[in-house]
């Protein structure tokens, strides 16, 4: 699984660093970045919590 996030869409509110940091963390630009090139499987699930979470739903999943 890897996960992506639209810079241009995310406003930054933290929602999904807080639900799963070990995937996506807070960047200088207060903004959202995937940390990871691969989504760890004990995470996957996290993960998805967080891009379900994100209220401008700027968190693209690719399972696979």
């Amino acid at each position: 699984m890897k996960a992506k996030v639209d810079a241009g869409t995310c406003t930054g509110c933290g929602v999904c660093a807080d639900v799963c940091p070990e995937v996506f963390k807070m960047g200088d630009d207060s903004l959202s970045q995937v940390i990871v090139p691969v989504v760890p499987k004990e995470a996957e699930d996290r993960c998805r919590d967080a891009a379900s979470q994100c209220p401008v739903t700027c968190i693209e999943i690719t399972e696979g």
